[in-house]
């Protein structure tokens, strides 16, 4: 869900709509859903980030030019497109919802994805879209609040006509309950149900054009798993019920906050929980001590391996919009519609080549990767890259030791990749076209691992907490599996 903020209050009249002033909107009833308008206006934004991207890509690949003549041009040339590119991204991204907003809000916050270098002035035209993205009419959020529930000023004591947070499907009003409960209601954007199966199937249309490689690298596998995630996004009944689970999950855990759900004032399209206090993530990063982040990023990572390594519930949106930080380590988290959950035998498999990484049993790690993560040693380059890769992103769990995450250390797990992708894929010589790697077959499940992987990489470097996180998830990572129960 969202969260209050202290500074305003619900009954001094609505909030001023800052994200639509400051792009100049005249709010919109509903976000374009055409599949074909949808494609024009990602077309028409590539323009400027196809660049972008391939600058970021080339300077992780190979860092700086030869000479520093070279090294200053490309590094004006980029900070002339790079605010440009951010304010295009910002506009049309917010305007559009759904999956494109998706992408820019991780745009916003992982490390690795804009040139080094560039990182700060591109997120932070972005970071808007993690809770202030432009919202919609009035009229328009009272429509599906009337259709699902009944008149807005009706159902609740008190209704804010303009929303304090905007986000991919949907954006959130202060409200209170006729039994005097201050809540934040999150209502769905009409038709974003429409666009979202329209950017699917887009992304489907893609894979048919690519279709005999598609099939080797086994993208519609990829792409189906990415369907059914956002597709149950849709449903806030899923998301209030993930909610409570989670709720279940971390009982008796005082510094993890999960706000309540209100059944009767929650549809398919509507979710009502309790108001959050607190401070956001950007304001905590700025102002927190030492002490507290070290504190806040002890909770995170509770939060997230007990509920993953205990039960195999894997909270896929870690983004910096998802926390409230309510003092002396204690956060609430916020919005759980991108929940993924592992089955058991994934689950032993996870936990059998991190253990055997935290026991320095490297044979017995591989033979893991090979069996778990589809890894192919008979690829020698790619298995090599692959097996290093994931060596990497399991340090923060495979040191028994102070582990301080870092802005450094996030953007490393993309650039890796990318130096180590740019060398297998060269042409061999005398060819022109670059060699494809042999496909590694890594579980269908697994896919989403790699968004909270970068993810929360870049979420904790923003905090620069420090600390034992071995020792935090150990114990659950060698201990069982434990169905959740939500009347526990």
């Amino acid at each position: 869900m969202t969260a209050d903020d202290p500074e305003k209050s619900a009954k001094g009249g609505p909030a001023p709509d800052t994200a639509a002033v400051d792009l100049g909107l005249k709010r919109p009833d509903a976000p374009p859903s055409s599949r074909l308008g949808r494609l024009g206006r990602l077309a028409a934004l590539s323009t400027r980030a196809v660049p972008l991207a391939a600058e970021a890509m080339r300077r992780a690949a190979f860092g700086k030019r030869r000479t520093e003549e070279q090294e200053l041009e490309a590094q004006q040339r980029a900070l002339d497109n790079v605010k440009k590119t951010a304010e295009a991204m910002l506009k049309t991204l917010g305007e559009m919802k759904g999956l494109p907003l998706k992408l820019g809000q991780m745009a916003s916050y992982i490390d690795g994805l804009a040139p080094p270098g560039y990182e700060e002035k591109f997120q932070e035209i972005l970071k808007k879209l993690q809770a202030k993205a432009p919202p919609l009419s009035r009229e328009a959020a009272t429509k599906v609040v009337t259709k699902e529930l009944g008149p807005p000023e009706e159902v609740f004591a008190e209704w804010e006509l303009d929303p304090f947070a905007a986000a991919s499907i949907g954006q959130v009003h202060r409200a209170m309950t006729k039994a005097g409960d201050r809540v934040a209601v999150k209502v769905q954007y009409p038709d974003i149900d429409k666009a979202i199966e329209n950017d699917l199937k887009s992304i489907s249309m893609l894979e048919t054009m690519i279709a005999p490689v598609g099939r080797k690298y086994h993208t519609k596998e990829a792409l189906d798993e990415i369907k059914s995630v956002f597709l149950a996004e849709l449903d806030y009944r899923t998301e209030a019920d993930n909610a409570e689970t989670f709720r279940a999950m971390h009982r008796g855990d005082d510094e993890i906050v999960i706000p309540r759900v209100f059944r009767s004032y929650s549809t398919r399209r509507v979710l009502t929980c309790e108001m959050i206090g607190g401070v956001d993530y950007a304001n905590f990063c700025e102002t927190a001590t030492q002490e507290e982040r070290n504190a806040a990023s002890a909770t995170i990572w509770r939060f997230m391996f007990r509920s993953l390594f205990v039960h195999g519930w894997l909270y896929a949106d870690p983004h910096p919009g998802n926390y409230r930080f309510l003092g002396g380590g204690r956060i609430a988290f916020l919005d759980f519609g991108c929940v993924k959950v592992l089955p058991p035998d994934l689950l032993a498999g996870t936990k059998r080549y991190i253990t055997t990484a935290m026991d320095q049993q490297w044979p017995e790690f591989e033979q893991a990767c090979v069996d778990v993560l589809g890894y192919d040693p008979t690829d020698k380059e790619s298995y090599e890259l692959f097996i290093a890769y994931t060596k990497l992103l399991l340090e923060p769990l495979t040191t028994d030791g102070n582990f301080r995450h870092t802005h450094k250390v996030a953007r490393e797990a993309v650039a890796f990749l990318v130096r180590g992708g740019k060398k297998i894929t060269k042409p061999k010589e005398g060819q022109l076209l670059p060699n494809l790697p042999k496909p590694i077959h890594p579980p269908q499940e697994h896919m989403f691992m790699n968004r909270l992987q970068w993810g929360l990489a870049s979420v904790m470097a923003g905090i620069g907490g420090e600390g034992n996180y071995r020792r935090i998830a150990e114990p659950w990572i060698r201990g069982p599996h434990e169905a959740p129960s939500v009347s526990a």
